[in-house]
Formats: structure tokens, C-alpha cells, sequence
């Protein structure tokens, strides 16, 4: 690994050399990969677009979250601007760095948006998840085997759901509503004890003075990498967008179907709600490592997921902006 690092920090400053010009540009093909923004586009695929699309990017992007969070875990390792004050830190980040979260969910995103499409739009997919792996390594977060690792994992995880989703949509349909509910919170509660034992094998973990020296060069925060929060988060938001799934799909389903004024206006209709739950709640409610912290997490994300997937349908066919469907 050592070998990689040292590898990898000259890689970076080449990258770098190739002038400041690239730092804006390479700072929007980052935000392309960030979780931020997929919150935006999934809601915009599954309200606006194409319903049955919208729900594979979020389950395969809530399956992605969780397999980076545990790999940056057991991997432990370092980003560029901690190992070497050579390198500029021109981005921040909190968690451990491989695999890259923005190249594994890059992949997996922006492949399955092109699943099925025409093969310009597959190049243009295949150009983007690598300007944002690019990025990263220019912004001085991760090493180039972070990026290869992360487009690893992700295509591996993109063909795993092309393969499977079908089939196990398919067995989900023959299960009653009660068993799905249970089903999805078993997963749930089996994803916050992975995420326990992935920190408790880091117990005793101390951030290197050298680390921390370099990484307050770009931020006030120091990194916090053995963390459970992104646990909660994952596991919150999926039991939310599970529970919604199959309450919706006895309800008779959603379909993002209609005219364009309506599929724009529920768009900006669900991102208030999105808001307020995501934003909102998360200004209210506690931040640190205690219990009830980890549990008002898990609860906002719930809300979140729930309300993407079957509260903002529900009030849409209230408010007559999609078609409420017949049983």
C-alpha cells in the first residue's frame, strides 16, 4: 500500500501541474458524483421522468453508499492531502479514501440512467463517470487507485442489478405488504450491525499529527473517518424508500406520466418536501455520537426516503398533478 500512496502523490501533483485553470471545471464534475446532487436527480427521474428508472437508481445508489462505506472502513486508507503537504487541497472530505464514493456511485448512477439507451448516450456516460473520477484525483482527495477501485466496485454492482433486479422484483411482487415491511427493516437493522463492527475494528484509531497538519490546510474541521453516521443514513433511507415501495405498489403504483407543465411542477413541489425533511430536520435535530442522535438520523432519513418514493405521489394525486391510479 505504501508503494501505491507514493505512487499515487506523484500522480496528483502531475495532475495538478496541469494548471489552476482546471480547478472550476474539475469542482462541477465533482459535484456531479456527490450525493447531494443525486439527491436532486433521483427525485427528478422517478416524479418527472420515468417512475420504474427512478427506483433502480435509488436502490442502486443506496446499495452503492453502503458497500463504499464499509470498503473506506476496512481499507482504512488515507487521501492525498493528508499523506503530503506537496499536494493541493482544493476539496475537503471527512471519511477514509477507498474506494472513491464519487467514482463507485458515478458508475453506478450514470450507468443505470443509460441502461438500454442509444450508444452516443452510453459514450457520454462513460465520459462523465471519468471527468468525475478525474476531479478527484485533481482536487487532491483521492489516489488513482481510489478512482480504479471505486469504477471497480461500481460496474461490478451496475451489472449485479442489470442481471438480478428483475428477478428479485419479481419475487418482491408475490410477498404481502407486511412481509416487504419487515423484510426491508431486518436489511436495515442488518446494515447498522455490519456498520458497528466495521468502527469497533478501528477501535483505538487515532488521525496521524502529520494527517491532521496537512488535511486543516483546506478545512477548520479535521476528518472524522470512523464514524456511524453514514450507517444510519443508508439504512434510514433505505428501510424509508422500501416502506414506500411496497405501500405505493398496493396503492396501485405511481407512474411519472403527463404533461410537461405537471411533471415540472411536481418536481419543485416534492424538493420542498425533500427540503424541509432533509435540510430542515436535520437543523433541528442533534448532531454527535449518542444514541438518540444516531436514531433522529435514522428517522429523518426514513422520512426522506419515504416521502420521495410514496409521500410526494400521495400528494400529487391530491393535487391533481398525476393521475391517481385505478386498482
Amino acid at each position: 500500500m505504501d508503494t501505491l500512496v507514493q505512487y499515487g502523490i506523484g500522480w496528483v501533483i502531475a495532475v495538478q501541474s496541469l494548471g489552476g485553470w482546471l480547478e472550476a471545471p474539475m469542482k462541477f464534475f465533482s459535484f456531479l458524483g456527490t450525493q447531494d446532487f443525486f439527491f436532486l436527480v433521483l427525485p427528478l427521474v422517478y416524479w418527472s421522468i420515468d417512475a420504474r428508472l427512478g427506483l433502480r437508481v435509488a436502490f442502486i445508489l443506496l446499495a452503492s453508499v453502503t458497500v463504499n462505506y464499509f470498503g473506506k472502513l476496512w481499507h482504512a486508507g488515507p487521501r492525498p492531502y493528508w499523506v503530503s503537504g506537496e499536494v493541493r487541497a482544493l476539496s475537503s472530505e471527512t471519511s477514509f479514501g477507498v474506494p472513491s464514493g464519487h467514482a463507485q456511485n458515478a458508475a453506478v448512477v450514470w450507468g443505470t440512467l443509460t441502461t438500454g439507451k442509444e450508444k452516443i448516450w452510453k459514450w457520454l456516460a462513460l465520459a462523465l463517470i471519468f471527468l468525475i473520477g478525474f476531479s478527484r484525483m485533481y482536487l487532491g482527495v483521492h489516489f488513482v487507485h481510489d478512482v480504479l477501485v471505486g469504477w471497480l466496485i461500481g460496474f461490478v454492482l451496475l451489472w449485479a442489478f442489470t442481471r438480478y433486479w428483475d428477478a428479485l422484483a419479481a419475487w418482491l411482487r408475490r410477498q404481502t405488504v407486511p412481509q416487504k415491511i419487515t423484510l426491508a427493516f431486518l436489511v436495515s437493522l442488518a446494515m447498522i450491525a455490519l456498520g458497528f463492527f466495521s468502527v469497533n475494528r478501528l477501535d483505538g484509531y487515532v488521525f496521524p499529527s502529520a494527517y491532521e497538519t496537512n488535511a486543516l490546510r483546506s478545512s477548520d474541521v479535521l476528518p472524522a473517518p470512523v464514524s456511524l453516521e453514514d450507517i444510519f443514513t443508508a439504512a434510514g433511507t433505505f428501510f424509508g424508500m422500501a416502506v414506500g415501495a411496497a405501500w405505493i405498489a398496493s396503492q396501485g403504483g405511481y407512474q411519472a406520466d403527463g404533461p410537461a407543465e405537471k411533471r415540472a411542477l411536481r418536481f419543485f413541489v416534492g424538493l420542498i418536501g425533500v427540503l424541509i425533511l432533509w435540510r430542515g430536520l436535520g437543523l433541528v435535530f442533534p448532531k454527535g455520537e449518542e444514541f438518540i442522535s444516531y436514531f433522529l438520523r435514522y428517522l429523518r432519513y426514513f422520512l426522506v426516503g419515504f416521502w420521495i418514493i410514496a409521500g410526494a405521489p400521495w400528494l400529487f394525486f391530491r393535487i391533481k398533478l398525476a393521475d391517481t391510479p385505478k386498482i
